[in-house]
């Protein structure tokens, strides 16, 4: 059964959370026993039970209600019959345990239903947030995810890396709006990446499978009649060619640009010219192009969501990541790595909004890995 986090009360592995209202009967009972001139404080052994309650599991909450009214009868008996407070403290004391076991049930099923329901929360994150292995399609990869809700600790923004024949892929969204409905947006976009971005040759058509399942996505939730739902998402699609480690690709569909961080500086990647998935229609131009960018060995690609853009402080200044970025590199060319760059970024963004996230935040930094980059050029 689960314990209070605040209360760890534990020798071996084993809870001794009893001690407390067993303590506390015991004072009671010694104060009722050398309190002068009458005064009784017998009956304040109904708290015991009360704190095992708050406590203790189930039968060790009975056994606290069970001991005190046996202590109240027995250091009763012990006074003259004139001082004994005698039938209505034992029934105040049986109906108290009573109810405190009563309480303790209620508490009980609560942890158990709240436990359970961590459990599917944390499912589901590592759903849409999978955990990726080390040197993951041949990358060197950090990731972190900040929930503005941290009861859900899970929203519509997202990422993934998949690697496949045509090389591996990288994706990072912002799903419109937040919510159930930002989540389960999230859920179609990456189960139609992880999929297409394994068979897909080209980029393009990558953009092309997303396109349509956003599309796809909307007309379906709408036809459930939720018409508040997420209608749009932002994203970056980057792809990493096998033959050739000198540049990516970039789909940017209405993206913040990513960042490329190199020991002698950084730079943005041209702003996303795209509009967002699921707004195709609102344009004669199609989808955004596919863009080649150089890419050097050693040179990292950070993407972030509008959770680090748009944190602001008390004073309502936006988080300056670019600025932030290049002066860390400067001091520190270790910065690059993908590991010590995304906690740069989380770091910083959290000290200037003072912990205070009014969205979810997504951070991915991304390179080839040394071993990979060493394999293309051995096989050259």
């Amino acid at each position: 059964m689960p314990r209070p986090p605040w209360l760890p009360l534990r020798v071996r592995g084993h809870s001794i959370t009893w001690l407390l209202p067993l303590a506390l009967l015991l004072i009671i009972a010694l104060l009722d026993w050398t309190m002068a001139g009458g005064f009784r404080t017998i009956s304040w052994v109904v708290l015991a039970p009360a704190i095992a309650a708050a406590l203790c599991g189930v039968w060790g909450t009975v056994g606290a209600a069970v001991l005190a009214a046996t202590v109240y009868e027995v250091e009763d008996h012990t006074w003259p019959h004139e001082l004994r407070t005698g039938l209505p403290g034992f029934i105040l004391v049986v109906v108290g345990g009573a109810l405190a076991v009563l309480a303790c049930v209620v508490r009980v099923r609560g942890e158990r239903r709240m436990v359970h329901m961590q459990d599917l929360v944390e499912i589901t994150r590592h759903t849409v947030l999978r955990p990726l292995p080390d040197g993951w399609g041949g990358l060197d990869q950090a990731a972190v995810y900040l929930a503005a809700d941290s009861v859900a600790r899970v929203g519509g923004d997202f990422y993934d890396i998949q690697p496949g024949p045509q090389g591996t892929r990288v994706v990072l969204g912002d799903v419109q709006g937040k919510g159930l409905g930002a989540v389960t947006a999230a859920l179609a976009l990456l189960g139609t990446f992880r999929e297409a971005a394994y068979h897909e040759p080209a980029l393009d058509v990558l953009a092309q499978r997303l396109e349509l399942r956003m599309e796809r996505h909307v007309r379906y939730r709408v036809g459930l009649g939720y018409q508040d739902d997420p209608r749009f998402t932002t994203l970056v699609l980057v792809a990493f060619p096998p033959a050739d480690s000198s540049y990516v690709e970039v789909v940017n569909f209405g993206h913040e640009p990513p960042l490329v961080v190199a020991p002698d500086g950084v730079r943005a990647l041209p702003p996303g010219d795209g509009l967002p998935l699921g707004l195709a229609d609102l344009s004669d131009e199609g989808l955004p192009p596919v863009r080649r960018v150089p890419l050097a060995p050693g040179e990292t690609l950070l993407l972030v969501t509008d959770g680090v853009s748009e944190a602001r402080d008390a004073a309502g200044e936006f988080f300056p990541l670019l600025e932030q970025v290049a002066e860390a590199v400067a001091e520190d060319p270790r910065a690059v790595e993908p590991g010590p760059l995304v906690r740069l970024v989380r770091d910083g963004t959290l000290r200037h909004c003072a912990g205070y996230l009014d969205d979810d935040t997504a951070i991915l930094a991304v390179r080839r890995s040394r071993a990979a980059e060493a394999s293309e050029h051995g096989g050259e």
